[in-house]
């Protein structure tokens, strides 16, 4: 059957869908980082919040695509059960852009931090990479560079771990205010949850690659 399967055609939208994604991902790293950039001038704290939503639906969209494509679909590219972690951990990590963009709002946070800034940053750069190892996914030849681009998002996901560290570390030092203080906080532990998110996804992407290359 396994012999079989293999001489049948697979459905090839699968990675036109997680390109789709991987797109908005990037676009929504982008746009968190011009979120915190212009923070201090509302109107364009709003448009770019405004546009973090709209990526979100737009990504909730290609996943039920995809998970309806699968259910509907005999013979994959690879793993079932890897296809749907793929899609599902990749909507993970523009939920996160959109609760941290949210959040801004929640807390009334009236000014951001170099820290938080910082941070974005390393969300945008995995945002970046994972758009392009999952443009490389079509073929496991691109295994090797596959690979590569996986261990660069894990170093930029502990880049990201120690600059939350030390982040949150200045605010107990420096931090006057106590609701300050518990709000950026918050805000720094979902930016850095985001990348954690994106080196989940790296994860899934270097197993793919490990079993079908």
């Amino acid at each position: 059957m396994q012999f079989i399967s293999r001489l049948m055609p697979k459905e090839g939208r699968f990675f036109e869908f997680f390109a789709q994604h991987a797109a908005l991902i990037q676009q929504g790293g982008v746009a968190l980082v011009d979120l915190l950039s212009s923070y201090d001038t509302p109107l364009e704290r709003n448009t770019f919040i405004q546009r973090i939503e709209t990526l979100e639906n737009q990504a909730d969209n290609v996943t039920r695509e995809t998970v309806t494509l699968l259910h509907s679909t005999f013979v994959t590219p690879f793993d079932r059960e890897d296809i749907h972690r793929l899609i599902s951990r990749m909507d993970d990590i523009l939920d996160l852009i959109q609760d941290t963009a949210e959040s801004t709002v929640l807390y009334d946070i009236q000014t951001m931090t170099a820290e938080a800034r910082q941070l974005a940053d390393c969300v945008k750069r995995c945002c970046d990479q994972l758009q392009r190892a999952v443009g490389l996914l079509s073929s496991m030849e691109n295994g090797p560079e596959i690979l590569r681009i996986c261990q660069d998002i894990d170093v930029l996901e502990s880049d990201a771990d120690r600059i939350m560290r030390a982040a949150i570390s200045s605010l107990f030092r420096n931090e006057a205010d106590v609701r300050q203080l518990i709000k950026l906080k918050a805000v720094y532990e979902l930016l850095e949850a985001a990348t954690d998110k994106c080196q989940d996804v790296a994860n899934v992407i270097e197993s793919v690659v490990l079993e079908n290359a």
